[in-house]
């Protein structure tokens, strides 16, 4: 899936700016493909960039309208329809994260196909994906798992793809969900995807690269989730990481949705290495990310300092406190061939 950039924001008529995550999430990490924002009378989220009818956002060469909302059921109100079929007739792609196909629906459709443009739910994939190999293949990879699903695992790889590339390393962030795919442009929903090719498409999306090009790959999920284990199993096999970074958030006691308790940052990194090693032996961690918005400036840092020292690991909250820690033993431990 590759979305054209840039993107004219569509957030409708949203109640509240949780019901637009999508959206902030895109333009907190890709603020310069976000060129406007589309709003009808009654919404309550505001991206903090220009509002456009169609025309100005055209003229400043947009090319996707992104549906950048959440909402109960993944649906699209009957009354956003002809404001997406407007678009289409302006000339503009569209791309959504809901659940419902853009393409179900006829008006959506019949636009589409009379002006030639392209149709994205990134929440769902026509494309066939093979099985995976786990053949050797040049380049670098680096994959970010949890002990829990919901912990960072996108907002650390993202970070380190800025930090990496201001050191000169050659970093790409390769998505696996659908904001991730928003940000990046490209890449696949893997909860999309049938299981037995998961480990095929993280391939496919990471494929042979120069000896020192460096994708990062979103994880997902957890190894020892309940719920979602084969998931993040298939991505640490298909990812044939070199690297991985555990994320962890700290004031959780058992595992989101479920009654099984949190695993410990030492089980993750057993686990990862022992796993992965069926697709690359010399996996190896190389840091620690944690989510520390619950705690306080001084307790964080005395947690990161604690957590450091116990596994002898650079760690930090990427958000709070940068990535400097982690691209020095990126750097230190991948040397330039």
């Amino acid at each position: 899936m590759q979305i054209a950039t840039p993107y004219l924001m569509f957030l409708g008529d949203v109640p509240d700016t949780l019901a637009a995550k999508t959206a902030y999430g895109i333009k907190d990490w890709r603020p310069d493909w976000c060129v406007g924002q589309m709003r009808l009378p009654g919404c309550a989220a505001d991206l903090g960039i220009p509002d456009m009818t169609l025309p100005e956002a055209l003229a400043k060469g947009c090319r996707t309208l992104v549906i950048g909302v959440v909402n109960a059921g993944g649906v699209l109100p009957d009354h956003w329809v002809k404001e997406i079929v407007a678009a289409i007739e302006a000339g503009l792609d569209v791309a959504s994260g809901l659940h419902v196909k853009l393409g179900a629906v006829p008006a959506i459709a019949e636009a589409a196909a009379r002006r030639g443009r392209q149709l994205h739910d990134v929440r769902h994939t026509d494309e066939r994906f093979p099985t995976g190999k786990g053949t050797k293949r040049a380049g670098r990879r680096l994959l970010t798992v949890g002990t829990d699903c919901s912990v960072g695992k996108k907002y650390t790889v993202l970070a380190l793809e800025r930090g990496m590339r201001e050191r000169g390393l050659d970093a790409d962030f390769c998505a696996t969900g659908q904001t991730g795919v928003f940000i990046s442009g490209r890449g696949v929903a893997i909860d999309a995807v049938v299981a037995d090719f998961i480990s095929g498409a993280v391939e496919t999306i990471s494929p042979e690269a120069a000896p020192n090009h460096w994708d990062l790959i979103e994880g997902q999920g957890s190894l020892f989730h309940p719920s979602f284990a084969g998931v993040s199993l298939g991505l640490l096999h298909g990812a044939q990481a070199d690297a991985f970074v555990v994320c962890h958030e700290p004031t959780r006691s058992t595992m989101r949705g479920v009654k099984h308790p949190l695993p410990t940052l030492q089980q993750v990194i057993d686990l990862t290495v022992q796993l992965g090693s069926l697709t690359n032996p010399a996996i190896k961690p190389v840091g620690i990310s944690v989510n520390t918005q619950a705690l306080g400036e001084s307790e964080a840092k005395a947690l990161l300092d604690k957590l450091a020292a116990e596994h002898s690991l650079p760690a930090t909250d990427p958000v709070r406190f940068g990535v400097a820690g982690l691209v020095d033993r990126i750097v230190a431990d991948f040397p330039e061939v």
